[in-house]
């Protein structure tokens, strides 16, 4: 049964009196999808995607079966029809025609250091299809060729080809399985033949922004002789590229656009594009001004600094920044779209119209780096899509001293791990500047009708070495002899405007003399920057500039508010059927929540993001399995077994609420903390948090930790409350799924810049969150989070204790110990208390005392120096713990004690001899380690 004939059956409205009418429609759609309904277009292209073969225009078939029926017999060529030749010759054509749209970017002119290619690649030449020269002058029907009579002759078909297809642009699209998006593209290529008609005074402004790409590159060369600066020259076509993107988005009604990049052109883009003074500027290259808003912080070099500005588009006033960026590549990648997607959440259903990322990678990074990867892996999935991102390649041809494709990639184009968007790429020649606009305009308009991303190669050259201190030949002594002979692209296209006529000859000077007065005035040399502009969402970033780690903050929650919200959480829909042991959970909450059963973990931790929520508090939470949690303790989504639905009750709760953004994370570590980072620098009053599967696990993203989360604020000023939820805790399991690394963490510790903490009850999980989100304490919070702990008989809670208690950094001893019989105070953190305590209380020991550190950094030292006075015959310090001695908290945190110690007082370690690896493997050496550790510490 043909296709036609099953949606017949299919589809009720159709009966047999309107089978013309559908064929011509099918035949219509098969020639172009675009030119039907769209109602009809997703039947037919339903039926072609189920379809065992692919079905092509039927006309010129069905008229040459049509004349064959009428022919005598033994007659091959039909009077007034097509031959078998001829429909030979047809198929030809059209398979050509598809060969340009697939293959025409290997032979586009896209590098400016190498001639246009003289022979045609095997796939383009029309021997390749079964044709000649005699076929030159023959008509064929032109079938989808866009913008186009019914039919040409070869001759006229391939000019349009060679012009759309392998001019300065090379484009990559047939890759896409979506048709619409597909057919989108190609008409978009092919109607304008790929090029753009400009207008006189259009080419001017064109040439004007060539002119202050080249202009500030050529003054800070001259003035600043030897200094680093990662100069644009040879991709100059950046600055009016990104000029056409945000003036056409600015069409689009976009009002924000977040820009990340790394070095190449950060500068030139700083005062070309976001309007930076000049002056300014140069003050940063004499010394005479800090190039980081960091007050009394470390600072960071210029061209890493970030920058924003409010500028006029067509559509309105647009908000730009620019994200600080450290010396790691691709790494503020994830950073930026955790920006975006913030800035979109609070502009609630129009956030996607509204606020764009736009990407500037470098070729060699773009291809060699695993984060972009994964950032293009989470571009369409719930918990992290922004809408479709605009990634711009400057493509130098070069990463770096290494230039050999053999050395760089494994893949044709640096680009092609982009394909697995199915998203297009466009290849383009930067020395054609208005190529390069026209692949500005597409790009935009893309991603404003798809929601998708799309990449832009832009193929230049590096005119300088890596920096400017490099000499380049000693590495590419061919590239660089070409460089030096090639004219710069101001000049390129300076005289193809002056040639043509469309400018005088005049002009260019004009334009380079009026730019170089602009910068020796140090007046703003970019589109017009709105000054005065208060934006409302930096305002509130105030609040947090000058509180302390210990500055007061209730976490207390009135007992009958506590018991509404956990009734309203604990409630399900109707007829809402649980899986056993999810439902036995449930039903224990329920008896927590009035006092029947002692508070575990899970309880507590939900019910912190349920006060939160109730009083408008946005709470964003990610990570893989975060839904039920890795050690099945969370269940904040709940799964139906019937029907596989979900349902997550802290969503539901109340009217006026905050929104509860819970997704399960795919897997990756790297680009998923980057992207919580910059969702969380971006809105300061909601809880942000990020948790591993294992602790162990965040080491996959440990970049992020060092060049971002620890000293973000002292290098930029950029103020972050990020959450990470780190399970920690040995159990016997081995080493990757043991320890947090707590070292690590404690390593980057200063200048109060992060809390790092290790609660060992559910009412210090309640509190801490709490105190996360409602004190003006804004630092990244580090959380070693427990495993066994989570089900512990002695790790519980009160009522009481999470309704009216609060977070404490150190928990004193809890047992009734006569503390002048005390000679020995062990202090530890996380699991290992509770070894210590049982064991203790089983052997009987009336001398030892035992602390529990639940914040390592701040320390709470004051604290423990004041418990000291109430043991007056203390002889000894222990400190305990579960990880190895050169790891864990030892080697950070000794030195908090030294100034408490005396003649009288010694200092002890408790804990694993020095290893190289985090834990062992056996689960009997373990016991006996662990055994060891807990007898040392108490005698």
């Amino acid at each position: 049964m043909n296709n036609l004939m099953q949606l017949f059956k299919s589809t009720s409205a159709l009966n047999g009196a309107n089978a013309n009418f559908v064929e011509d429609l099918y035949e219509q759609y098969l020639n172009d999808p675009e030119s039907v309904d769209e109602q009809w277009r997703e039947k037919f292209h339903s039926i072609r995607s189920n379809a065992e073969t692919v079905d092509i225009p039927h006309s010129s078939i069905k008229k040459h079966f049509s004349n064959l029926a009428k022919a005598p017999t033994g007659v091959r060529v039909i009077q007034g029809g097509l031959s078998s030749e001829q429909l030979a010759k047809q198929a030809a054509v059209s398979r050509l025609m598809n060969s340009y749209r697939i293959n025409g970017h290997k032979q586009a002119n896209v590098n400016p250091l190498t001639p246009p290619k003289s022979q045609l690649i095997a796939e383009l030449d029309i021997a390749f299809h079964g044709l000649s020269e005699l076929d030159l002058n023959t008509q064929f029907d032109t079938g989808t060729l866009h913008n186009t009579p019914e039919q040409l002759a070869l001759k006229d078909i391939l000019p349009i080809l060679k012009e759309t297809y392998c001019n300065s642009i090379g484009v990559e699209y047939m890759h896409i399985s979506d048709t619409e998006m597909r057919s989108w593209v190609r008409r978009r290529m092919e109607g304008p033949r790929a090029r753009l008609n400009l207008e006189a005074d259009q080419k001017k402004w064109l040439l004007k922004l060539l002119t202050a790409a080249e202009g500030i590159e050529n003054h800070l060369h001259r003035t600043y002789v030897g200094q680093k600066r990662f100069s644009l020259e040879g991709g100059e076509s950046l600055i009016p590229m990104l000029d056409e993107m945000l003036q056409r988005l600015g069409e689009h009604g976009v009002k924000e656009t977040v820009i990340g990049m790394a070095h190449r052109g950060r500068l030139n883009v700083l005062v070309n594009i976001f309007g930076k003074k000049p002056s300014i500027l140069f003050e940063e290259f004499e010394g005479k001004r800090s190039a980081s808003p960091a007050k009394d912080g470390s600072g960071d070099v210029k061209y890493h600094m970030g920058f924003s500005s409010d500028i006029n588009t067509p559509g309105g006033e647009m908000h730009l920044a620019l994200a600080f960026n450290p010396s790691h590549l691709e790494i503020i990648n994830p950073v930026i779209e955790g920006s975006v997607r913030a800035r979109q959440d609070r502009r609630g259903e129009t956030g996607e119209d509204e606020v764009v990322a736009i990407q500037i990678h470098g070729d060699s990074a773009f291809s060699g780096q695993g984060v972009i990867m994964e950032t293009l892996q989470m571009s369409r999935t719930r918990a992290y899509g922004t809408g479709g991102t605009i990634h711009i390649v400057i493509n130098n041809q070069i990463g770096f001293t290494t230039s050999n494709p053999a050395d760089t990639r494994s893949t044709l184009y640096a680009t092609d791990v982009a394909k697995m968007l199915e998203t297009p790429i466009l290849h383009v020649n930067a020395d054609d500047p208005e190529a390069v606009l026209f692949a500005a305009q597409l790009a935009v308009d893309f991603r404003h009708e798809f929601r998708q991303d799309i990449v832009l190669d832009m193929v230049c050259y590096r005119r300088r070495g890596h920096n400017e201190a490099d000499e380049p030949a000693v590495t590419q002594p061919l590239m660089y002899k070409t460089i030096r002979e090639l004219p710069t692209t101001r000049k390129i296209y300076a005289d193809r405007v002056v040639n043509e006529g469309s400018l005088s000859a005049d002009v260019p000077k004009n334009l380079e003399s009026e730019y170089r007065s602009s910068l020796e005035k140090g007046e703003i040399v970019s589109r017009p920057i709105l000054e005065h502009k208060v934006n409302p969402f930096v305002a509130k970033w105030n609040a947090f500039l000058s509180s302390k780690w210990d500055d007061p903050c209730d976490t207390t929650v009135p007992a009958k508010e506590f018991h509404e919200i956990s009734d309203l959480m604990l409630t399900l829909p109707p007829e809402f059927s649980l899986q056993n042991r999810v439902e036995k959970v449930l039903e224990s909450r329920k008896k927590m929540s009035v006092g029947a059963l002692p508070i575990d973990w899970g309880y507590a931790e939900n019910m912190a993001y349920g006060t939160l929520l109730s009083k408008g508090r946005n709470i964003r939470m990610t990570g893989q399995d975060v839904g039920r949690g890795t050690f099945f303790h969370r269940h904040a989504v709940l799964h139906n077994t019937q029907n596989g639905e979900t349902y997550t009750s802290l969503r539901h709760m109340f009217l006026e609420q905050g929104r509860f953004s819970l997704y399960d994370s795919f897997l990756s570590e790297e680009a998923v903390l980057g992207f919580e980072y910059g969702y969380s620098t971006t809105e300061p009053d909601d809880l942000v948090i990020w948790e591993a599967q294992f602790g162990d696990f965040a080491n996959g993203a440990q970049v992020l930790m060092d060049q971002f989360i620890s000293s973000g604020e002292t290098k930029w000023g950029r103020i972050c409350g990020l959450v990470m939820l780190l399970p920690h805790g040995y159990e016997g399991q081995g080493p990757e799924h043991s320890s947090a690394r707590l070292e690590r963490y404690l390593q980057l510790c200063a200048e109060h810049n992060m809390q790092v903490c290790v609660p060992s009850t559910p009412a210090q999980i309640f509190h801490l969150l709490r105190r996360q989100t409602l004190s003006y304490f804004r630092k990244p919070l580090i959380i070693m989070s427990p495993k066994s702990l989570l089900r512990h008989k002695l790790a519980t809670s009160t009522l009481e204790e999470l309704t009216e208690g609060k977070f404490h950094p150190l928990i004193q001893e809890v047992d009734d110990i006569d503390p002048d019989k005390v000679t020995r105070l062990i202090v530890c953190s996380g699991k290992v208390y509770y070894d210590l305590l049982e064991q203790r209380r089983s052997d009987g020991l009336e001398n030892v005392a035992i602390f529990r550190a639940e914040q390592l950094y701040p320390f709470p030292i004051d604290e423990l120096h004041e418990s000291f006075e109430q043991y007056p015959q203390l002889k000894q310090l222990v400190w305990c713990q579960e990880e190895p001695k050169n790891q864990g908290a030892w080697y950070q945190i000794r030195h908090r004690f030294f100034d408490l110690l005396s003649e009288k007082l010694e200092l002890k370690y408790a804990g694993r001899p020095m290893s190289a690896s985090p834990a062992v493997g056996q689960f009997s050496l373990h016991v006996e380690q662990q055994q060891k550790l807990i007898h040392t510490a108490l005698y």
